[in-house]
């Protein structure tokens, strides 16, 4: 019985409310709103009504009349609704009308609904169905429940073998669909993860969201509100979350985003250079831009996020350091001129410009390197005390000491700056080394994008992205031992960068990329392999990974209705399905069966179409309440191994 029918029935106990199958809308509504004593008892006795209109506040049963109201002024009220309000599809926001509503929200076709998002194939089209959060309550809750795992491996370097115990401090690849394997993983993991990267499909039309839809649009951020929402929960308190996307949808999103996250919390949005202006790319200069960037929008859980700032060497030498500061025989501090130390030193053979020296002469980076406390510039500060000082005794470099402690070395009122405090770890030529850094900001021009498809010894020609880009973000964001979580995982560029960083992870992938897939690749990580970011982290293999599965339930039909070459073996699937609890209760099979001359005048793809809609959506995975019930077939290892993981 679904949520309309059983409150309808409790209201039927008193006949001001309902008779004769006959709701009073407008009569339930109106004691709803003056908190009817007659009504809140009929409710309160009923623990369904009071589970879904009722909270409790420190013992005390507080009645959301709010929700109930929305609920019972449903002008459509079917089994079947979408939307909260179908005659006003969204048209409200955070509960509220938009006309009664003083806030900018971002609103769209069914945005308060759940995308389940079941797709497994990147050329596959879904229809999917928008569960309501108002009037489909217990499919989202049976939905969101957590799913058994199943086909538990792990991988280390003695390779491939059976898990026989799971420990909190592991990393986990999950296949599977990602927004039920978040709600899964939940429990285990809230508040816990330092740091989300994802790579979304950009819903370009030709990338991977292949949702077959009118509203595409809002099915895409339909689709990534569910997933944002959830994975929001994980993040721990200084945590941080990474969006890749495109400016088709960067603008919906940001807007999305801010309703999630909170607009205090958003940080920036990088702009990534990932492309030259080259080849078929700049076929149609003359009737648009051309798109040279990929953006990544930056979020953190609360104020209490620390960035660890990450710097790229520079191109060319900061003229502003011309001078060399050493102390004489007398222990005095002395300025000289940087070209003439050169000069004296043979770094350079003749007496040039600053803007002239080349910072990649091996000679010259050897130089710097070694006296980079003796190099230094001016510059003003904002030590008042210290400028009087300095002023006062004239163009000789002025040591400001206080409590016996030195504040700065100061000239003719500047303080000077030694490059040492330029010098910084920064990634040149595929290792970390110190050398010239120049503070990173919210445009990343020096990214290789260029042949990285074969990164990680696994083929991935489209979308993926280089690992000194992961690189970056978790070094940014994360220290060691941190857990960093991908929930659309492809080729598994996130889990490896984590692996040789020295960072736990947790992948998530629902798509089938076959033998280039992330297991692959980790496994040739673990194996040691030399591409990517591996020479930077010395990275000479190791480490582990636990891989495991959502048991599949009906989806199991679902894969075989599409994967069925003709007619025949749809009929014989439709002869299995029909007798099994997997068919949504909405339908009498014997009606389909009636209509079987109909049905085989179909043209093969509407047959598929017909019985994927016939399949109960919410019994798609195992559920792990439902673990013991031996019509799933669960083994007796699996069953030890879920119990071992939901107890972490």
């Amino acid at each position: 019985m679904n949520l309309f029918d059983h409150i309808k029935n409790v209201l039927a106990a008193n006949e001001a409310f309902c008779k004769d199958g006959q709701l009073f809308k407008n009569a339930v509504v109106e004691a709803g709103l003056k908190l009817d004593p007659a009504l809140l008892n009929l409710l309160l006795k009923d623990e369904k009504a009071k589970k879904h209109f009722f909270s409790d506040v420190e013992g005390v049963a507080v009645f959301d009349k709010v929700k109930f109201q929305k609920f019972v002024s449903n002008k459509q009220f079917l089994p079947d609704s979408f939307t909260a309000y179908k005659n006003k599809i969204g048209l409200t926001a955070n509960g509220e009308y938009l006309t009664e509503a003083n806030e900018v929200v971002l609103d769209f076709p069914y945005k308060d609904c759940v995308l389940e998002g079941g797709q497994t194939k990147e050329d596959q089209k879904r229809q999917e169905i928008f569960w309501n959060e108002t009037l489909a309550p217990d499919e989202i809750d049976r939905l969101f429940e957590p799913k058994v795992l199943t086909k538990w491996k792990r991988y280390d370097k003695d390779g491939e073998y059976e898990v026989k115990k799971l420990d909190k401090t592991d990393n986990l690849i999950i296949k599977g669909n990602n927004l039920l394997a978040l709600h899964s993983l939940l429990p285990i993991y809230k508040g816990k993860v330092k740091l989300i990267y994802i790579d979304p499909p950009f819903n370009t039309g030709t990338d991977s969201f292949q949702y077959n839809d009118s509203f595409n649009h809002s099915t895409w951020l339909t689709f990534m509100r569910n997933r944002l929402d959830v994975a929001k929960e994980f993040l721990s308190k200084d945590g941080l979350i990474f969006i890749n996307v495109d400016d088709i949808e960067e603008a919906y999103l940001k807007v999305l985003c801010d309703s999630i996250f909170g607009t205090d919390n958003f940080l920036n949005v990088i702009s990534v250079k990932s492309s030259t202006p080259s080849g078929t790319k700049t076929a149609h200069k003359d009737k648009t831009i051309i798109k040279q960037k990929d953006l990544i929008l930056v979020y953190r859980k609360t104020k209490a996020a620390k960035l660890n700032p990450q710097y790229t060497v520079r191109d060319k030498w900061d003229k502003h350091y011309s001078l060399f500061l050493e102390k004489n025989e007398n222990n005095e501090f002395i300025l000289s001129k940087l070209i003439d130390k050169l000069l004296a030193q043979e770094v350079v053979n003749k007496k040039i410009g600053l803007d002239k020296l080349n910072i990649d002469n091996k000679v010259f980076k050897k130089f710097y390197l070694e006296n980079a406390d003796k190099i230094c510039r001016l510059q003003s500060h904002k030590n008042k005390e210290a400028d009087k000082l300095s002023r006062d005794k004239g163009k000789i470099v002025f040591e400001h000491i206080k409590d016996g402690e030195s504040k700065g070395l100061y000239y003719n009122g500047q303080v000077i700056t030694p490059l040492q405090q330029g010098i910084h770890n920064v990634y040149l030529n595929q290792r970390f080394v110190d050398d010239l850094g120049m503070l990173l900001c919210d445009f990343w021009w020096d990214i290789d994008y260029q042949n990285t498809q074969n990164e990680g010894g696994v083929s991935f020609p489209t979308a993926k992205k280089p690992e000194v880009l992961l690189s970056r973000i978790i070094e940014m964001c994360t220290d060691q031992n941190d857990i960093v979580l991908d929930y659309h995982l492809g080729s598994g560029t996130t889990s490896a960068v984590a692996l040789k960083s020295g960072r736990r992870f947790i992948g998530i992938e629902q798509l089938d990329y076959g033998k280039n897939d992330s297991v692959q690749r980790l496994k040739n990580v673990i194996e040691g392999e030399q591409s990517g970011v591996s020479k930077a982290y010395n990275w000479q293999g190791g480490g582990s990974f636990v891989y495991a599965e959502l048991a599949k339930d009906n989806a199991a039909y679902l894969d075989a209705i599409q994967a069925a070459k003709d007619s025949k073996a749809l009929s014989n699937l439709w002869d299995e399905i029909k007798d099994k609890p997997f068919i949504s209760y909405k339908v009498n099979p014997q009606d389909i069966d009636n209509s079987k001359q109909a049905f085989e005048a179909l043209t093969l793809d509407d047959q598929k179409k017909l019985l994927i809609s016939l399949l109960d959506k919410n019994q798609l995975y195992v559920n792990y309440n439902d673990i013991e019930d031996a019509d799933h077939g669960i083994s007796k290892e699996d069953k030890v191994l879920n119990q071992q993981f939901y107890s972490l």
